[in-house]
């Protein structure tokens, strides 16, 4: 069921300084930032060859990320992103399993343009995992 690695998600307070530092320390080409309003985000994606990183900043009073950053002013990694080949069959047998899908249990359309869903970090020892469709 699981995939390769698609990305690493970074919240941060500023996305315009988090850029700074990948761009100007790590020598690292970014994607535009891109505004995701259904998500609450705004993101800027890192290419490393292998996967990617992606920076998140909230966009909006109900953005998901503003609560992590209350808890972790200086951000932090907030979550990883697996693809499956079938997120609904992968979404079943994880049900069916006992985990816990976030949201009312149907996908969305993520930064890439693809069905995600995210899983619910106290069953995937502490992390929020997303799944993409590959």
């Amino acid at each position: 069921m699981l995939g390769r690695l698609n990305h690493v998600a970074i919240a941060v307070p500023d996305l315009a300084a988090a850029s700074a530092v990948y761009r100007d320390t790590l020598g690292a080409t970014l994607t535009e930032p891109q505004a995701l309003p259904e998500h609450g985000v705004t993101v800027v994606f890192i290419d490393t060859g292998n996967t990617k990183v992606e920076l998140l900043e909230p966009l909006g009073e109900n953005s998901p990320i503003a609560a992590f950053l209350e808890k972790n002013p200086a951000g932090g990694m907030h979550h990883i992103c697996y693809e499956v080949d079938d997120i609904i069959a992968a979404r079943d047998r994880l049900k069916a399993a006992g985990a816990r899908v976030l949201g009312d249990g149907n996908p969305t359309i993520g930064a890439h343009g693809k069905p995600v869903l995210f899983l619910h970090p106290k069953d995937f020892l502490g992390t929020l995992v997303e799944l993409e469709q590959a």
